[in-house]
């Protein structure tokens, strides 16, 4: 039986998942593939700590150089993560004609473009289905399954930690910063967690899909991105009475020849799939021309969903190898001479439906002024509703708009706030049917 050689960089939660399951599915691999996955090398900078794997030790090493280079090598899988000394050991593998599986999302979303180029020259392979929502099939989903479908909208549940949180909060009742406390403890959030609750994770995982659904070149830089930190028990109690969940979405849509790419949180109705995927859970929603609408969920990571996915994406190249016919599926989908000339829509050009909510003085004429200046930025109010709580001088005002640009909405804030009709800055939730 054919013997695949494999050399990964990167022995922590995931690497260690991938070693366990390629010993622990041996056979069944095998029997599915019909050639053996055989770790030749494994590189981190941590060798001595055991983590339970039968992997010998001369199997290990300090130097991710001496595994790429190794010639016996067919398929470098890169699990060290960040940017540049992974980028290094990308184009170092890339020139030596080594196949790549990564779940290295922060490097396919800023330079996936050139790395594909240059993968492309030298005819290698470059798999990432791990980096983006775990063991979810999404990428395989959008460059396979949906190749017969134009693609109209997509959104997703992609960061495991913010809905943590926010279902903490939604729940539990929690503050903010004991959700986050609660994620830290439970290994769901990092010491560190900038990157997650400010959104420029999903933002990552957005610029892959949007590509893959579009037909574009990968745009991170144009993406809308807002976090999480604002988000307060009122917002979510309140929305939880207008018959909404609160959730960080990503969404990517087709509008008048560009694509909308934004994250932030968003109010959905409690009756949508979305509204019931909890804690660590991650969710995607495709809308294809022939398909209608399809819904995928799974554990966004954790070690062995996530190795699930390097291990899919390993059989798929060496399927590849054995048949000799690398480069099957285009990397995002679309022939690289077909790609589509496409730009990011601006924020301020998006419409939708918004939720506002003011600490509103408690005078005579305060409301009316307040929408006297929606009206004169043609923002239509659905619904007023004046809630208890606040202060002696200001009381909260929670308003549900219709669609509107949100240009215009951004401007109405600003002239509001101009006024001191309020105290302190609005809260703005942006809503999605």
């Amino acid at each position: 039986m054919k013997t695949i050689k494999i050399g990964i960089l990167g022995l922590g939660t995931v690497g260690t998942g991938v070693a366990r399951l390629i010993e622990e599915q041996r056979d069944l691999i095998s029997a599915k593939l019909g050639a053996e996955l055989d770790i030749v090398k494994i590189a981190d900078l941590d060798i001595e700590t055991d983590r339970g794997l039968t992997i010998s030790s001369d199997r290990l090493t300090t130097d991710a150089y001496s595994v790429i280079d190794d010639p016996e090598i067919d398929i470098i899988v890169e699990l060290i993560g960040g940017e540049t000394f992974a980028k290094e050991c990308f184009e170092r593998a890339i020139a030596q004609g080594k196949h790549i599986v990564t779940a290295n999302k922060a490097l396919i979303a800023s330079h996936g473009n050139d790395l594909f180029e240059k993968a492309a020259e030298k005819g290698v392979d470059i798999a990432f289905e791990a980096s983006v929502a775990g063991c979810i099939p999404i990428i395989k989903t959008m460059r396979e399954t949906l190749a017969g479908n134009t693609i109209h909208n997509l959104a997703g549940i992609l960061n495991g930690t913010c809905n943590y949180i926010l279902t903490k909060i939604t729940t539990e009742g929690a503050s903010f910063e004991d959700a986050l406390a609660q994620a830290q403890e439970s290994g769901f959030a990092e010491a560190d967690p900038t990157l997650d609750i400010e959104g420029f994770d999903t933002a990552h995982k957005l610029a892959i899909l949007n590509s893959l659904a579009y037909g574009m070149k990968i745009n991170l830089d144009d993406i809308y991105v807002e976090g999480i930190t604002q988000i307060t028990l009122d917002d979510i109690r309140f929305a939880d009475e207008f018959g909404y969940s609160i959730k960080l979405l990503a969404i990517g849509k087709m509008t008048n020849g560009a694509v909308e790419a934004r994250v932030h949180p968003t109010m959905i109705p409690k009756t949508h799939l979305f509204a019931s995927v909890n804690n660590s859970v991650n969710a995607v929603g495709v809308h294809g021309s022939a398909t209608g609408d399809i819904f995928l969920v799974g554990h966004g990571a954790g070690m062995l969903p996530t190795a699930s996915a390097v291990v899919s994406d390993l059989v798929d190249i060496s399927r590849n190898l054995i048949s000799g016919s690398g480069q099957r599926v285009p990397y995002l989908s679309f022939l690289s001479h077909r790609m589509n000339e496409l730009s990011i829509l601006p924020m301020d050009e998006v419409t939708c439906r918004y939720y506002v909510r003011f600490m509103a003085m408690d005078k005579p004429g305060v409301l009316s002024r307040i929408s006297g200046i929606f009206g004169e930025y043609n923002i239509s109010i659905r619904s007023v509703h004046q809630k208890d709580g606040g202060d002696e001088c200001c009381v909260p005002l929670v308003m549900l708009t219709s669609i509107a640009r949100e240009k215009d909405i951004q401007q109405a804030l600003i002239d509001i706030e101009a006024m001191q009709l309020i105290k302190g800055k609005a809260a703005l939730i942006r809503i999605e049917e």
